[in-house]
């Protein structure tokens, strides 16, 4: 018994160092995914190379810190202001004068130009609901969509900020842009009267549109933020549908004590001529502010901005 006992505790000892190296060996692991599932889950780790955004239609990982996005159906007046690097977007951001300088080297591309899309090795796309093959483009990378009117036009840009992973940046120019606006709406009315009415109408080739308070061309400014007020004909017929389409016959009865007129640059103005247009009373007291059309209808931070910057200059001077 005295011989076996060196072999066996030996051998007893032998079996413990091993266990004690299997179970470090095993808790290491678990740390180590542990810290790269919270790392992952985590949008503010600027360390993680990937984040969970929650969609509308689920959650996708989209990565940390995109560095090549494509837009489809807008958004890049947010991409933008956000400083987030983008290397193809749709036609009409592409020719909007707003974003002139910053789209000058970036590729014009589309739902439909797979090919166009994967040379441009994406890292991030983002479009509409409505866009066309939408399963194809989430092979090529994560694919974000919103649909088109479901969150507010300061909501929507948190939520391009969320999935940037720009959340803090984004909610800071909101509140300071309502601030400004909300402010700035203040001194108009103080101005100009609290029963003032304002009205948007659109001069785009040969059509005319009056707009309501949620379609671009500064209606959000000017009806929610600043609180003007619509004329009760244009309530009737654009406030719920967005807008109306309108003849130049019928201008008057839509125009407001004061007219912001978005027109295009090759709209057809010979109802500007007519007896009916000159009559109008915002016209006679100049009080018909022409903005350009061209890139009105975006209403990201980059454009809103210019747009504030056009409606305090036209109704204060500053």
């Amino acid at each position: 018994m005295k011989k076996l006992s060196v072999p066996f505790l030996l051998l007893l000892v032998i079996l413990l160092i091993s266990a004690c190296g299997s179970n470090s060996t095993s808790n290491s692991g678990n740390s180590a995914e542990g810290s790269q599932a919270e790392g992952n889950a985590n949008s503010g780790n600027k360390e993680a190379t990937t984040i969970t955004y929650q969609s509308e239609t689920g959650p996708v990982e989209v990565p940390a810190d995109p560095q090549r996005v494509i837009l489809l159906s807008g958004f890049t007046g947010n991409v933008l202001h956000l400083g987030v690097n983008v290397v193809g977007t749709d036609v009409w951001s592409k020719s909007n004068p707003t974003f002139e300088q910053e789209m000058k080297d970036v590729a014009e591309v589309s739902d439909e130009n797979l090919e166009k899309i994967i040379e441009l090795e994406p890292d991030l796309i983002i479009g509409l609901s409505n866009i066309k093959n939408l399963d194809k483009l989430k092979e090529i990378a994560p694919t974000v969509t919103y649909t088109w009117g479901k969150a507010d036009y300061l909501t929507q840009h948190v939520e391009i900020g969320k999935l940037l992973n720009k959340e803090k940046e984004a909610q800071a120019w909101v509140d300071e842009f309502k601030a400004e606006a909300e402010k700035a709406g203040e001194e108009i009315r103080a101005k100009i009267g609290e029963d003032a009415t304002v009205s948007v109408i659109e001069s785009f080739g040969k059509d005319l549109y009056v707009y309501g308070n949620n379609w671009a061309r500064g209606t959000e400014i000017l009806y929610q933020a600043m609180k003007l007020k619509m004329p009760e004909s244009v309530k009737k017929v654009a406030l719920e549908a967005g807008y109306y389409t309108i003849s130049a016959e019928v201008l008057p009865e839509y125009a407001g004590d004061y007219v912001i007129l978005s027109k295009y640059t090759d709209a057809d103005t010979a109802y500007q001529q007519t007896e009916s247009y000159k009559n109008i009373p915002a016209v006679k007291n100049n009080r018909v502010y022409e903005m350009l059309g061209n890139g009105a209808s975006f209403s990201d931070p980059v454009t809103l901005e210019k747009q504030l910057a056009f409606f305090k200059q036209s109704f204060l001077g500053k």
